[in-house]
């Protein structure tokens, strides 16, 4: 995985709460026993584990920095790309603005959480629980300095550490992983969720509509985030069920503190006022 990064940036939030305006005609509420429920624009956010911090975030054991790939990968550019998305756009825009999320982050985030609540009512996934893992993985897309593009890639691909044995398992590259990251001998993760090959054979799924499943697209990583999450049958509104469903995303206690205290920061900032 990348690098945890110091803190969460100073976005210099506005004060204002903006209009409930999320999607065409969709809305996502649900109630909860021993959690703080709070809807930002219609889209529910789960705060777990108390009251959620304000920016910087607490950070844990921070993990490996990203090592470089061994080529520069250039990001795909389609000639007609069409792409589906059930966010109101200027939503999208203006919680990016008020959370310190790129715009097309919100989009991808706010997609999965609706497909989830029709494929997996009960998960109850949240757009700030992707939020959480999407800033831990990868600064929600912008990580060393990137921009996350308007079609949901980041300019240059976010490459996690070859997996060669060193730290992390020795996994061997394919052909279609190479193209992905540039390594013609050693797997990475790629991304802004950080997956890697052998897992998106499984779970990679299209998120925006475009016919293709590509983990280095924000909406397409969002939405397999979100099936990973929410298989086993977890139910995110409950502690047990959170921590099991990150735990699953990363074996690793600190990683899931990082992501808890990255999710409830941006619920806590969604309802400023």
């Amino acid at each position: 995985m990348v690098d945890v990064p110091p803190s969460m940036p100073d976005t210099g939030l506005p004060s204002v709460r903006e209009p409930s305006v999320v999607s065409t005609g969709m809305m996502v509420v649900w109630a909860l026993v021993g959690l703080v429920l709070v809807t930002a624009l219609g889209m529910g956010v789960v705060i777990l584990g108390g009251a959620a911090t304000s920016s910087p975030v607490a950070l844990v054991e921070p993990l490996p920095a990203p090592s470089a790939p061994s080529s520069v990968v250039p990001e795909p550019q389609p000639a007609a790309r069409v792409v589906t998305t059930a966010v109101d756009p200027a939503w999208a825009a203006r919680m990016g603005a008020l959370v310190g999320i790129p715009a097309p982050a919100m989009v991808a985030y706010g997609d999965a959480q609706f497909a989830l609540a029709k494929l997996d009512p009960g998960c109850h996934l949240s757009w700030n629980t992707l939020a959480g893992i999407g800033w831990i993985e990868s600064q929600n897309g912008t990580l060393g300095g990137r921009t996350l593009l308007s079609d949901g890639y980041s300019s240059t691909t976010i490459v996690g550490p070859a997996l060669d044995g060193t730290t992390y398992a020795a996994i061997h590259s394919t052909p279609e992983s190479q193209a992905w990251h540039g390594d013609p001998v050693w797997e990475h993760a790629v991304g802004p969720m950080q997956f890697i090959a052998s897992t998106w054979d499984r779970w990679g799924s299209d998120g925006d509509g475009d016919g293709k499943a590509d983990p280095r697209d924000f909406s397409d990583a969002a939405l397999t985030a979100g099936k990973y999450l929410c298989a086993d049958g977890h139910d995110l509104a409950t502690p047990s069920g959170w921590n099991a469903a990150i735990h699953s995303f990363n074996h690793d206690d600190a990683y899931v503190a990082n992501v808890l205290a990255a999710a409830n920061t941006y619920a806590q900032r969604s309802v400023q006022k």
